[in-house]
């Protein structure tokens, strides 16, 4: 999760939320649990002791396998009081009190969108987390309802943390506009999407909506596709082949933090067209 130069929307929420903490409570020593060599960047102040622990939780039978094996012996051998778990995964065999961090439960309205073994991991599990859980956080009136209703758990047991904005988004001016414009889109205004390339962000319905917004403006205007192509599907790739205007969408890739605050700075408006999300960052 804590990846450099990888970080995704649970990766920034665990990265600004966990940074906060550790700074705010010196007076309490946090231990992050790595799955493989860390980063520096992500230890953020002298009371984060990282330790590793194997194996690299990869793929979902590794899952079990740090979750269920790995984990436990390592929270006995810290002593720990609470596991906090950014992304919700937890461990049913450890006694120790768990906080696991739900953003949505996507893959209980649209499994067919993941891998099978993945789908059924999440499935089988993640019901079973929100019960052990101690306290639930998630993110969103939204979620809570929707963990309410499917997991049936007390709403008092799930709080609402909201996200909150990182402080570099923010306007930027004319000429650094103008620069990245002349760079990314041929000094042409843009719409923005940001996101994981995955089915339900939509993405068919987006080249769609762009050509159909091209025929009807006749506008010079772009579109910036933002993200890795880690989910890019078939039927994806077929509805960017069957668009009329495909050479004016760009695909710039993963971004950096700074490219990716001059990018939205930059940008004429951005295209949030998911079909089903927690939060989304």
């Amino acid at each position: 999760m804590l990846l450099p130069d990888k970080l995704e929307g649970i990766g920034w929420v665990a990265y600004e939320t966990l940074r906060r903490i550790t700074i705010a409570h010196p007076e309490h020593e946090f231990y992050f649990i790595f799955d493989r060599k860390w980063d520096e960047r992500f230890i953020f102040s002298d009371n984060v002791i990282p330790v590793k622990v194997g194996p690299q939780a990869r793929h979902p039978f590794l899952y079990y396998i740090w979750f269920e094996w790995s984990i436990p012996r390592i929270l006995k051998k810290i002593k720990a009081d609470v596991f906090l778990s950014p992304d919700a995964y937890l461990s049913l065999r450890t006694k120790v009190p768990s906080i696991p961090i739900f953003h949505d439960l996507n893959f209980e309205h649209y499994p067919k969108d993941l891998p099978v073994l993945e789908r059924k991991y999440y499935r089988y599990f993640f019901p079973r987390y929100a019960k052990k859980a101690e306290q639930i956080v998630t993110v969103s009136e939204f979620s809570k309802k929707d963990m309410v209703k499917l997991y049936d758990v007390p709403p008092g047991k799930v709080s609402v943390v909201y996200n909150g904005v990182n402080e570099d988004f923010k306007p930027v001016s004319e000429a650094e506009q103008k620069t990245y414009r002349d760079k990314h889109s041929k000094g042409c205004p843009f719409f923005i999407f940001v996101g994981a390339l995955h089915p339900r962000k939509n993405l068919v319905r987006l080249f769609q909506a762009f050509d159909y917004f091209k025929e009807q403006q006749r506008t010079d205007i772009k579109l910036v596709v933002v993200g890795n192509k880690k989910y890019w599907t078939r039927e994806i790739q077929e509805a960017f082949e069957e668009m009329k205007h495909k050479d004016e969408v760009y695909f710039s890739g993963r971004m950096t933090a700074e490219e990716l605050h001059r990018a939205v700075g930059s940008a004429l408006a951005m295209a949030y067209v998911s079909y089903f999300e927690g939060f989304g960052l």
